[in-house]
């Protein structure tokens, strides 16, 4: 679902190849390939393909923008696993990058976000294999406990070892609970005993840890997108967390979750950084942020169109009052309220990206609120 004034959708969702080489370690995908297609897809074959929280997502969008989830500790971002690409630039031409040609957009690509320099029609990634089993755990805890949990995964999680992957979701105050989800590429016993640290906070309500075959793994971590009773708005905004959040962090973030609408999708979602995320330098792709300790997304949502206002100024008040306490923003899931945004999704970066952008799309006909300008 795309919309756009004076502009045309190009529809890709038939462009479905995926071409494994298990001899070399890659695969190559085409842009209509949706992420758990993927993943399903090599799992089969003994292959990991990294991914984010949702089976639908599509790769031609997750991959330019970093692509963060799970896995990352182990495998880096998606974009790190990029090792060469097919473009259609705005004259129609077919462009291919690779680190022999064509560097720059390869660099740009992995990390500078989607719509800024061409129509992306294929993907070439290296893949790892995969562990014949790992642990998936999910953990549930009543929402009055969230800032116990919340300070605790904050110290736990970024130090866990890099073969664990967590996320942690706070619904609102109505109706909303505390939930982690995540895997272990381990045993059973020792997935416990890292697991320990956080299971010993507040009282968990649910306690699923589960040894399984890697792509059942991979299909409880990529459960079907739940079915909504109606369609929701959303207000996102992110950030990336260097260190705990102090208290008055805390205080915005109950402030938060105690407006947020009860029954929708709202809330704080928290992912680990670190591993093999941070051993890339923070110049060596486009995507910089590297050296936080977490990654961290809240957004409001709203069913009524006369709720809209509200809840996109919860949401970017929220972004306002927490800046003292995070750094940067998450291209993928973009905010239309930051100003100035190029530095806030690129960091230092962005001077470079404007130059690709320039070289690529010259006249900038592909163009988004917060697309990158080409350099003068």
């Amino acid at each position: 679902m795309s919309q756009v004034n004076g502009g045309i959708v190009i529809d890709v969702s038939d462009m479905k190849k995926i071409k494994l080489d298990k001899k070399r370690k890659t695969v190559v995908v085409e842009t209509g390939n949706r992420v758990g297609r993927i993943v399903d897809t090599l799992a089969r074959q003994g292959f990991i393909a990294p991914f984010g929280d949702s089976p639908t997502v599509g790769i031609g969008g997750i991959t330019p923008g970093g692509g963060i989830g799970p896995l990352q500790r182990t495998t880096g971002l998606i974009s790190d696993n990029l090792i060469e690409l097919e473009m259609v630039d705005a004259k129609g031409r077919v462009i291919r990058a690779n680190n022999k040609r064509n560097s720059d957009l390869l660099w740009a690509s992995r990390g500078g976000g989607g719509g800024n320099f061409g129509v992306y029609t294929k993907y070439k990634f290296k893949v790892l294999p995969a562990p014949s089993h790992a642990t998936v755990f999910r953990i549930t805890w009543p929402w009055e406990q969230f800032e116990k949990v919340v300070k605790k995964w904050q110290v736990w999680a970024p130090n866990a070892s890099t073969k664990l992957g967590s996320e942690l979701s706070v619904g609102p105050k109505k109706g909303g609970n505390v939930s982690m989800l995540g895997l272990y590429l381990g045993s059973k016993s020792e997935a416990q005993r890292q697991l320990n640290p956080i299971l010993s906070v507040g009282t968990p309500t649910q306690k699923i840890i589960r040894f399984l075959p890697y792509r059942a793994a991979t299909k409880f971590l990529l459960a079907p997108d739940p079915i909504l009773p109606q369609k929701f708005s959303n207000q996102f905004s992110s950030g990336f967390g260097r260190r705990p959040f102090p208290d008055k962090a805390f205080k915005v973030m109950r402030e938060f979750l105690e407006k947020a609408e009860g029954g929708t999708p709202a809330g704080f979602f928290f992912l680990n950084w670190g591993g093999a995320v941070s051993r890339v330098a923070p110049t060596a792709t486009a995507f910089f942020w590297r050296k936080a300790k977490f990654y961290v997304e809240w957004n409001s949502s709203w069913v009524k169109p006369s709720h809209a206002a509200r809840n996109i100024a919860l949401a970017r008040n929220t972004r306002k009052k927490l800046q003292p306490y995070i750094i940067g923003s998450y291209i993928n899931v973009p905010d239309q309220g930051i100003k100035n945004s190029g530095p806030v999704y690129y960091g230092k970066n962005y001077a470079r990206l404007r130059k690709v952008k320039a070289k690529y799309d010259p006249k900038n006909v592909f163009n988004n609120p917060q697309s990158i300008p080409p350099a003068k």
